[in-house]
């Protein structure tokens, strides 16, 4: 054998009471479970390193369900915000807006539009354009496995452009055959962001016929649904119709309940769900354990100011009358960017720039900084939106905990950071959501028990995956597994520090070999792209 973990709490995953064992890997598998070896008495596993796990908790790693490490996974090899947490699978192209598929044009217009969420990509070799060519890319050795989502609002972009239309008979039949030739080449399924631009832009009927193309392959569809706010629990029923239309699985991004008009609504999410649920509907959700949200600046604008472009965006904020009539829509009207509710200025808290030179806006909120300088917060936001050229990220300080706790105990919930890498003080989540879990809601404040937090975290995102070797500590399974310390396990992220790295998590390993090790990073590129299984 190449490893035996010895005397290990085995948490594994399927939610059922832990058991203590003897652990061996061999050639990236789990290749024996010796279950209360030395009190059996019976022949233990030997192997060429033996690791003694004495009041460590064995589980199978985390899987991030929303992640937005499209080009750090690239840029960074050593990718430690996420391989520290214990994540050894995570699932990008989210939100509708990711880098495949792509021809010239479209490229340079979605590396312009997500700056703010993976910077302009200017140190990036992008040497693909199709979803196959990306995999193929992020197999060449990868910090951890990442599995891919084909993003509907970048396939609007390459077919039809950013115009605010319906699609037209070819251009419908242009983006079934790219969301098709992305699943053919191994995506999991399709993401949408539907208060981003320009996957906004379509309607029901066209979505509708992009998830019959994705169910086809057994695929799922993973909207960021067109209201998190004042039209919440509609956006999530339109997301559940749609998809039971299409015959698609649905799993619903950062579910969350924000915004002051759905205090304390959570319930009626989850009874929605359970009704969905008992109908046969096949609904999964993830959620990261915090209560801010973390977007551009830009996506706080309505649609109808994005329509074009980020030229065409940057010009309206440039001519004072179509700039009152942003502002008007933004702070007493509602805007959709804003999912229909009237901006706060001082919970909008800018996260990073894209230009250095702006770098004291930081860790200020818009209404704070307006007031430094003397002047009206939409002046503030406008000016900074046009300086930073529209890369500018912020945190939304809009949600509610109770919403939090009553989502994360639902039975088809997992587990998803939606960390923005990018920016000065990102959101702590990205460096924190996992050990988060695992201290606070478990540990400290009882939500979750431990067994079924770690299923939460791995065997129900590898369900929805359709990926029949992970997610488990079982026999013949890939070695991807973390060693931690329930007694000591915690975030170490915080708001005002969040690129601190998390404590209790000592080993982490991907195909049997160590990522992280005695809590340090190693040298080893174990990642590879998790393709869909035919």
């Amino acid at each position: 054998m190449d490893l035996v973990i010895r005397d290990v709490d085995v948490i594994d995953g399927s939610g059922g009471d832990s058991y203590r064992a003897d652990v061996a890997v061999d050639g990236g598998r789990i290749a024996a479970i010796v279950k209360e070896a030395a009190a059996a008495g019976c022949q233990r596993p030997t192997a060429r390193r033996v690791l003694d796990a004495e009041g460590l908790a064995l589980s199978p790693g985390f899987i991030d369900m929303h992640a937005h490490s499209d080009l750090a996974l690239l840029r960074d090899p050593e990718h430690t915000a996420k391989a520290a947490q214990g994540v050894t699978l995570e699932v990008l192209g989210q939100d509708g807006l990711s880098y495949a598929p792509v021809d010239d044009r479209t490229l340079a217009e979605v590396r312009r539009a997500i700056t703010g969420w993976n910077g302009d990509g200017s140190d990036i070799d992008f040497d693909w354009r199709t979803v196959g060519e990306y995999l193929d890319r992020l197999d060449r050795g990868i910090a951890v496995n990442a599995a891919y989502l084909v993003p509907q609002g970048t396939v609007r972009m390459y077919a039809v452009g950013w115009d605010d239309r319906p699609a037209t008979e070819a251009e419908l039949d242009r983006m079934r055959q790219l969301v098709a030739e992305g699943m053919e080449q191994g995506a999991v399924g399709m993401s949408s962001g539907l208060t981003y631009t320009p996957g906004m832009y379509a309607p029901d009927s066209e979505l509708t016929e992009l998830c019959k193309v994705v169910a086809g392959y057994g695929g799922y569809y993973c909207p960021h649904h067109r209201s998190y706010g004042a039209g919440a629990l509609q956006a999530y029923e339109e997301m559940v119709a749609l998809t039971r239309d299409a015959g698609c699985a649905l799993h619903l991004a950062h579910a969350t309940m924000n915004f002051g008009v759905n205090k304390g609504k959570a319930p009626d999410l989850l009874s929605l769900l359970d009704q969905a649920l008992a109908g046969g509907s096949d609904i999964t959700l993830d959620t990261y354990p915090y209560t801010p949200g973390c977007t551009t600046l830009v996506a706080m604008l309505p649609s109808w100011a994005s329509e074009g472009g980020p030229e065409a965006i940057l010009a309206r904020l440039q001519d004072p009358e179509t700039s009152e009539r942003i502002r008007h829509h933004l702070e007493e009207i509602g805007s959709d960017g804003c999912h229909g509710v009237p901006i706060e200025w001082d919970t909008i808290e800018i996260s990073g720039v894209s230009d250095p030179g702006l770098v004291s806006c930081v860790g200020r909120t818009i209404a704070r900084s307006a007031e430094m300088r003397g002047e009206a917060p939409w002046v503030t936001a406008r000016r900074l939106l046009i300086d930073d050229r529209l890369g500018s990220t912020i945190l939304q300080h809009v949600g509610h905990e109770e919403n939090v706790r009553t989502i994360m105990r639902h039975r088809v919930h997992t587990g998803g950071s939606d960390g923005i890498l990018q920016g000065l003080k990102p959101h702590p989540r990205a460096y924190g959501t996992f050990p988060e879990y695992l201290g606070k809601y478990v540990r400290e404040e009882g939500v979750l028990s431990l067994e079924e937090c770690v299923a939460h975290l791995t065997s129900r995102p590898a369900a929805r995956l359709r990926l029949p070797d992970r997610g488990l500590i079982r026999e013949g399974y890939v070695a991807d597994m973390v060693l931690f310390d329930p007694r000591t396990v915690a975030a170490g992220s915080t708001y005002a520090a969040p690129r601190t790295f998390p404590v209790g998590i000592p080993h982490v390993l991907i195909d049997g070999k160590f990522v992280i090790e005695d809590g340090r990073r190693t040298d080893v590129l174990a990642g590879r792209a998790v393709r869909r299984r035919r």
